[in-house]
C-alpha cells in the first residue's frame, strides 16, 4: 500500500521539479510535495501554469509503480478520479474529466494534471502534480472564458487542508487499485463514469499538425482514446490537444 509522506513549503519554482529532484534523489515512493506558490509552475506542453499563493492547491507525488510501463500513461487517468473524487467528497463539486486528465466545471478548467518520467538509481520514477483553482485569484482575467475555481462553482473557497488530505487518500486508494490484477481496467471503468469524454462526445483533437474531428468510442487498455470519424474510421489518441465540439 502507497504510504504518502507530506513536505509543506512555503514556495517553490515547480512542486513537479522539487518532487523530481528528490526522486532521482532516492526518495521513496509516496514523498508528496505541496507549495504555498509555484513561482515556474508548469502544465501540459510545458506551458506555464499560474500558481499565485494562497489562491490554489499546488501539489506533486513520487510514484513507483511496478507493472509494465506501457500501462503508465493509466497514471494521470487515476490522478483525475482521485482529484475528481477529492472534490466531489470535499467540496460537493461535481466535475467533468476531459481526456486525459483536465478536471473541468462546465467545460471550463479548475484542475490540471501533468505526469513526468524521472530517472533515479533505483529506477525510472513518476511524478505527478496536480493544481486546482481554488479561488479566481488562482489565474489571471483574461482566462476566465476557459479557467474556473471551486469558488466560483461551489460559492464557497475550500478549506486547503481537508482538500489535500482527501486528495491524498484518493490517490492512495485508486494507485493501489491500479497495481492490483485487472487494475487497469478498473481504473478504466472509473475514468468513464466520471467523464462525458469517454462515449458518444463529438471532439475535436489536435496532434501534430493534424486536427481530427470525431466521435469517442471508449478507451484502449492503455487508456488512449477511441474516436470514430465521420466515415467510420476508428483513430487512437494517444496525444493531442482535445476539445469538445458544441453544436451550432
Amino acid at each position: 500500500m502507497l504510504t504518502p509522506h507530506i513536505l509543506h513549503f512555503n514556495s517553490l519554482p515547480s512542486t513537479n521539479l522539487e518532487a523530481a529532484t528528490r526522486a532521482a534523489a532516492g526518495a521513496a515512493e509516496g514523498l508528496c510535495v505541496v507549495a504555498g506558490e509555484q513561482t515556474a509552475g508548469r502544465g501540459r506542453r510545458q506551458r506555464q501554469w499560474v500558481s499565485p499563493a494562497g489562491a490554489g492547491l499546488y501539489f506533486s507525488i513520487i510514484l513507483r509503480p511496478q507493472f509494465d510501463q506501457s500501462l503508465w500513461p493509466l497514471l494521470t487517468l487515476m490522478a483525475a478520479v482521485a482529484a475528481h473524487d477529492a472534490l466531489l467528497t470535499t467540496c460537493s463539486l461535481e466535475t467533468d474529466i476531459k481526456w486525459p486528465n483536465d478536471i473541468l466545471v462546465d467545460e471550463k478548467k479548475v484542475c490540471g494534471i501533468l505526469a513526468e518520467t524521472v530517472e533515479t538509481p533505483s529506477g525510472r520514477a513518476v511524478v505527478i502534480g496536480i493544481g486546482i483553482n481554488l479561488t479566481q485569484n488562482a489565474f489571471p482575467t483574461e482566462l476566465e472564458t476557459i479557467a474556473t475555481s471551486v469558488e466560483a462553482a461551489t460559492g464557497v473557497a475550500p478549506e486547503l487542508t481537508n482538500l489535500l488530505e482527501s486528495l491524498v487518500r484518493e490517490l492512495t486508494t485508486h494507485y493501489d487499485v491500479l497495481n492490483q490484477p485487472g487494475g487497469n481496467a478498473e481504473i478504466i471503468r472509473a475514468w468513464c463514469m466520471r467523464s462525458s469524454y469517454c462515449e458518444g462526445k463529438v471532439i475535436r483533437a489536435a496532434e501534430g499538425t493534424e486536427t481530427l474531428v470525431g466521435t469517442t468510442r471508449g478507451l484502449e487498455r492503455d487508456g488512449a482514446l477511441r474516436v470514430e470519424t465521420d466515415d467510420g474510421e476508428i483513430r487512437v489518441l494517444r496525444a493531442g490537444d482535445v476539445s469538445s465540439v458544441r453544436p451550432h
